[in-house]
């Protein structure tokens, strides 16, 4: 016979919970490096979520404070790891900005395209590891299984398949080889089709749906507020992209390129026609849609690879040969930002008159990007927190340094 309230066997109690410290990291696989998150909790609702960085703290700023700019290079690799040709971009950038040095057309054209599939490396990677943080496996195997490719044509081109130490102030270190385009272009080629793959694993699959769309929503007012940029910015809705609204010296390299800023408007991404609709569960600023970005971004990517590879062909001049190792620099100082795979990556430098720097900097975009894990995992269950830091995508090389 079932009990009831009142029966006399029933005892009466009140049920409570207490705040719970719970350490997520820093060798948790779904902090994306050596990030330790102490989440305070009450059951399975998450209060408050405090990032504990520096593990990964090599004092590089300094290093670079003791060595030449180009021989500063293999440390600006280390950063975002992932990326390690874009950081090589930024600080020739800032490197030449100092010196009023003028690239060579042929050159220009080379780092478009080396810093694009940079570009398409690093989401693959992000696309990837994002199955794996929401326990999905396969889309990881499909990730590198290109990526893989785009290390082989690296590969080729430097002797390196992750500190590249490729870019380098003047230029770099070598030209394409002989025969390198045509590789390029079949890859390009078989690749574009693969791309309906991971929509298929992931973008539109029910399961990913559920785990990511209206999950850590983030509006563009908070996103401006905390500094994030990068596809976590663009996720958010604000339409800007260093490529096209950066300084002269970073947005020339792109001068006569043809792209738009993947940013939803009016409810619609650029390029979407060939690829899913945005779910009607999803909310813009949420983590669904800040993955949606770096996957459109890759088709756009593709598309500026393909524009490179044609001018390059036909341009004049040389490759950029690198500037001497010994060579004073003027006076001055120098900051730049690019817009590498995570948002934002500054670098600046200060010179007496050496060879030698007397100030090197860096502003990192996953630090900034980082710092809103709090307000977007306030109110979350425990379960969403892999889903949201996986989603800002961020690299603790760049973060510590």
């Amino acid at each position: 016979m079932p009990l009831t309230l009142e029966d006399p066997r029933v005892v009466e109690f009140d049920v409570r919970t207490d705040e719970m410290l719970v350490n997520m990291g820093p060798q948790h696989p779904s902090t994306h490096g050596v990030l330790r998150l102490v989440l305070r909790t009450d059951g399975e609702i998450v209060s408050e979520v405090e990032p504990h960085i520096g593990y990964l703290h090599r004092c590089a700023e300094k290093i670079g404070e003791n060595l030449t700019p180009r021989q500063w290079i293999p440390y600006t690799d280390r950063m975002d790891y992932l990326a390690g040709m874009n950081m090589n971009l930024g600080w020739s950038l800032c490197v030449e900005k100092l010196l009023n040095y003028q690239l060579p057309e042929k050159a220009r054209h080379l780092r478009v395209i080396i810093s694009e599939l940079g570009r398409i490396a690093s989401h693959l990677v992000g696309m990837g590891a994002y199955g794996l943080d929401l326990g999905t496996f396969s889309p990881f195997l499909y990730a590198f299984r290109e990526r893989e490719k785009i290390l082989d044509l690296f590969e080729e081109a430097c002797g390196a398949r992750l500190t590249y130490s490729y870019l380098t102030p003047g230029g770099a270190t070598a030209d394409l080889p002989r025969g390198w385009l045509q590789k390029l272009e079949a890859f390009l080629t078989q690749f574009e089709p693969v791309i309906q793959e991971y929509h298929a694993l992931l973008t539109t699959n029910a399961i990913f749906i559920k785990r990511t769309a209206a999950i850590g929503v983030m509006s563009a007012e908070t996103a401006l507020d905390y500094g994030c940029t990068g596809p976590v910015l663009r996720g958010s809705g604000v339409d800007y992209d260093l490529r096209r609204d950066g300084e002269e010296r970073y947005t020339e390299m792109y001068d006569g390129y043809a792209f738009e800023v993947i940013v939803e408007k009016n409810g619609h991404y650029p390029k979407d026609h060939n690829y899913p609709p945005v779910p009607r569960e999803a909310i813009l600023g949420d983590c669904w849609h800040r993955f949606y970005v770096r996957m459109l971004e890759v088709v756009q990517a593709i598309d500026l690879v393909r524009q490179g590879i044609e001018r390059y062909s036909t341009a004049s001049g040389n490759w950029g040969e690198p500037i001497k190792l010994t060579a004073k620099l003027p006076k001055g100082e120098a900051y730049l930002e690019t817009e590498a795979p995570r948002g934002q990556m500054g670098f600046y430098i200060v010179s007496d008159g050496n060879s030698i720097p007397w100030r090197v900097r860096a502003r990192s975009s996953s630090f900034c990007n980082l710092s809103v894990t709090h307000a977007l995992c306030r109110g979350c269950l425990i379960a969403d927190v892999p889903a949201i830091v996986g989603s800002l995508d961020v690299v603790m090389g760049e973060i510590d340094r």
